[in-house]
């Protein structure tokens, strides 16, 4: 006859009352997140996109979000290198930047080329259902054009303001421009080197707390 293993019921009730507290103790952690970070960590999960409403107030994490979100964003990916994010206490910036595979402006000119019309409307379509503010600047490298009559302060503040009326007539509400600034060649990406193209650029702020 053989032996009945008594003992067996003990160790399945143990297992299952060790999931039980494993369950509530989950359950606990996450009731203090925020829908938003939620979102982001079970996209790490699954490896979907993450697709969450960003019209209630972000909090502390808010920055950190939005910039996982921008990095997600397909429109901006596809851009690669023209596009640089960023995030701060207050908010994320978008540096739309020049490269030798896509320049962003006609040369010597505050004029908007056809890929840095798109990619101005790239960004425009990744925050248009976002409900923050935004600042518009411009920037430029440290050459002057030989013998041109308009300055890089004259330049960069064209070029923000052609970035704007870009997002506009994309759709971007004009009432979320709060700012459209040219700062000439006085704040490069790299400091000490403002003679790279890459400063040839728009900035982008986007404000999460005005």
């Amino acid at each position: 006859m053989p032996t009945r293993k008594t003992g067996t019921w003990k160790l399945a009730y143990a297992d299952f009352l060790t999931a039980l507290v494993a369950f509530f103790l989950l359950m606990w952690l996450v009731s203090g997140v925020s829908k938003e970070d939620r979102a982001v960590i079970a996209s790490e999960f699954t490896g979907k996109p993450v697709s969450v409403s960003m019209t209630g107030d972000m909090g502390a994490s808010g920055p950190a979000t939005l910039l996982a979100l921008l990095q997600d964003a397909q429109a901006l990916k596809a851009a690669g290198e023209s596009v640089q994010l960023s995030s701060d206490a207050t908010g994320v910036r978008i540096e739309l930047v020049d490269t030798a595979s896509r320049p962003l402006f006609e040369t010597g000119s505050g004029a908007l080329t056809p890929d840095g019309k798109a990619l101005i409307e790239a960004a425009g379509a990744s925050l248009g259902a976002l409900p923050y503010t935004i600042s518009i600047e411009g920037h430029t490298d440290a050459f002057s054009m030989a013998g041109a009559v308009t300055s890089n302060w004259e330049l960069s503040s064209q070029r923000a303001n052609e970035a704007r009326r870009a997002l506009e007539a994309a759709g971007f509400g004009t009432g979320r421009i709060i700012a459209v600034t040219g700062y000439a060649d006085t704040r490069p990406l790299s400091a000490g080197q403002p003679h790279l193209a890459a400063n040839r650029r728009i900035s982008l702020q986007v404000h999460l707390a005005d």
